[in-house]
């Protein structure tokens, strides 16, 4: 039985599950507003909720895409008791998590959040270029035109920014100086690309695309600010075995068996951006003819 942790309204989740119906695989798929109780039966753990119930020892393979498991926890009056059975439960629900992560995975929930500043770190070890990056509290080190900024942060949308509006933070060129200083900030070296390449990595197989994203003003500093009119030219692309293979170190190295990778092309340098767990791939799965949903239900 394969077990799968989303969000309602995943269509990547959907995709994959219809490859799984096709090839008689059984699973579950696990809502982020679903709580489970855990319990026994002649001596075997199950988690039921209201839509599901499921023994552990039934789950063969994990796929954590988003979302995570949650849980019911009982409340005591009295304040020691309550304390003492808080940390009963916290231990059960820790076991359940580490139990089915000890099972084959496509990523995990205890890890899917990565610190981008560390993984750069990382990335640097496992021998791959890194723009050159700094942290300050205002533009004193900052070269204009020469410095991009981002967030560190994995959520770049705003909710609600401007009345009813929501808000997108992009990539930006530093263009001016700041007179005051400001909460420490994300600054790199802005490199000129020939393109992009996004690479989605799956326990060690790599599918690569090239996006032609330079000769568009509107998506040259950061592709995301699609051009719907105009959008950019999305081709295969394969990275040169040595790039691929200190990618696969990396990925070990951060213990991530899937994710979408970044990757800038400067004349014969590749340099490495980041990495999202729980990236989307659909757009250039289908563009490039990748099938990668598929390829994610075989592996499960």
């Amino acid at each position: 039985m394969i077990l799968i942790i989303s969000n309602n309204g995943d269509s990547t989740t959907t995709r994959v599950i219809k490859y799984l119906s096709a090839m008689g695989k059984k699973f579950i798929r696990v809502h982020e507003d679903e709580f489970f109780e855990i319990k026994t039966d002649k001596k075997r753990m199950y988690l039921a909720s209201e839509r599901n119930k499921f023994f552990l020892d039934e789950i063969t393979s994990t796929w954590y895409r988003r979302g995570g498991l949650k849980f019911k926890r009982l409340y005591y009056d009295n304040n020691a008791a309550n304390h003492h059975m808080d940390e009963h439960q916290h231990w059960l629900e820790d076991y359940v998590i580490k139990k089915l992560e000890s099972q084959k995975t496509i990523n995990k929930q205890s890890n899917n959040h990565v610190n981008k500043l560390l993984v750069l770190e990382q990335a640097k070890k496992t021998g791959l270029d890194v723009p050159e990056y700094f942290l300050a509290e205002n533009t004193d080190e900052v070269i204009i035109n020469e410095t991009i900024t981002k967030p560190i942060t994995e959520n770049v949308i705003l909710d609600s920014v401007d009345r009813n509006f929501n808000g997108i933070i992009y990539t930006s060129v530093v263009q001016e100086k700041e007179k005051e200083d400001f909460f420490i900030t994300f600054f790199q070296e802005k490199i000129e690309k020939d393109f992009e390449i996004r690479t989605f990595y799956l326990d060690g197989k790599m599918w690569s695309t090239a996006i032609i994203s330079q000769n568009d003003e509107q998506t040259k500093t950061d592709f995301r600010k699609y051009n719907y009119k105009k959008p950019n030219r999305k081709v295969r692309y394969q990275l040169p075995e040595d790039i691929e293979e200190k990618t696969h170190q990396l990925m070990q190295s951060l213990d991530l068996s899937c994710g979408s990778i970044d990757f800038i092309k400067s004349g014969d340098t590749f340099y490495f951006l980041e990495v999202n767990p729980t990236g989307q791939f659909l757009g250039l799965s289908e563009i490039c003819n990748y099938s990668l949903e598929k390829e994610i239900a075989q592996y499960l």
